[in-house]
């Protein structure tokens, strides 16, 4: 064998030397780095969020002059968040006015709760069937966590805390494909609970109707369990009429339709 032949040999071997147990991971030269956002993708979050959370209120001006100058980027990716924003109803673009956050469909928010409240009936039957004993303990841990913030007031806690108990029981009902389903749909929900929550005695009330969820989920009455997730999430809509007529200027709202809307 020449000696060029034992030297490959040689270099073989070593490759397919087995790495010792407390070695540092190989590093792969040619994978990529995770990409950072583009610019739109970030503001479209940004302003996402602060609609969704009504730290936007309906009627708010968007002036991309101050988000340019906020994020020090061109009005390219602002005006391409926009149009995003548009394509979800939550920004409207008025041609020589200007663009404003979207006031709130009543329409389109009726029926997101009726989608909402038939899906998650369907998750609480499935949770109520297959709940170990060790996540009906993280569901009332999390209900805990909820009554202390209600207690506080913290609302973005309380709102936080929520979510992850609806979330729980889709996926203790192995059902995470229909919680994803429900935040497609729960956009102008979300808008209109950040209304109720300042209410008095509002999220007590909510605690309590996770109480009565959670309560017949444990019970194993997956009758009583969807009976319960029915009425928590149906006061909701019966509620709709009050707080439009609080902030009228909140919502979008057609007499000839919607009257006979919020009866149902």
């Amino acid at each position: 064998m020449t000696q060029s032949s034992t030297t490959a040999a040689s270099a073989r071997e070593k490759a397919r030397k087995p790495r010792a147990h407390n070695a540092p991971p190989g590093i792969d030269i040619h994978a990529r780095a995770p990409q950072p956002a583009k610019n739109s993708e970030v503001v479209y979050r940004d302003l996402r969020r602060a609609i969704i959370a009504m730290e936007l209120a309906p009627g708010t001006p968007i002036v991309e002059k101050e988000i340019t100058d906020k994020y020090g980027i061109s009005r390219t990716p602002v005006r391409e968040a926009v149009l995003k924003l548009a394509e979800d109803r939550l920004v409207d673009v008025v041609p020589k006015s200007g663009t404003f956050v979207a006031r709130i469909p009543l329409t389109i928010l009726r029926e997101a709760l009726v989608a909402r409240r038939a899906l998650e009936e369907v998750t609480v039957r499935a949770a109520t069937a297959r709940a170990s004993e060790s996540q009906i303990m993280h569901l009332r841990a999390i209900i805990q966590r909820q009554q202390e913030m209600a207690d506080t007031g913290d609302e973005k806690a309380f709102h936080r805390a929520d979510e992850d108990f609806h979330a729980e029981i889709a996926a203790v009902g192995r059902f995470p494909g229909i919680w994803d389903m429900i935040q497609q749909i729960r956009i102008q929900i979300e808008r209109y609970r950040r209304l109720t929550l300042p209410q008095k005695g509002r999220m007590q009330l909510v605690v309590n109707e996770h109480k009565a969820v959670l309560e017949a989920i444990a019970g194993r009455d997956a009758d009583q369990a969807a009976s319960r997730m029915h009425d928590h999430l149906n006061k909701l809509q019966l509620d709709i009429a009050v707080f439009r007529d609080l902030w009228p200027e909140y919502f979008i709202y057609d007499p000839a339709l919607d009257d006979d809307l919020l009866m149902d």
